[in-house]
């Protein structure tokens, strides 16, 4: 049960900081409906980078509310919500 748990928080974790990237790289025109896909792809992106941090960190004993389940979700939830940003950025 504590590793759905973990799960659940990286989710959470990575659609808030997808709102922070947005927050940080305003864009001059932005058309709407970019906020939900937004924080589709910062609670992937911290579901992924958190499983990558459980088992490079802690593969023999692998809990997600671990410091390196953590810290890899919120460093990947940061890379793909800015690798969007800039993404749509540069398209308009």
């Amino acid at each position: 049960m504590e590793n759905w748990i973990g799960i659940g928080i990286w989710i959470v974790m990575g659609a808030v900081l997808s709102l922070v990237v947005k927050a940080a790289l305003k864009l001059p025109e932005e058309a709407p409906g970019h906020t939900p896909v937004l924080v589709a792809m910062g609670a992937f992106g911290a579901v992924i980078g958190g499983m990558l941090g459980v088992g490079i960190f802690h593969f023999y004993e692998p809990t997600a509310l671990s410091i390196g389940g953590m810290g890899s979700a919120a460093v990947f939830a940061l890379f793909m919500a800015w690798v969007y940003r800039v993404g749509v950025k540069a398209w308009l």
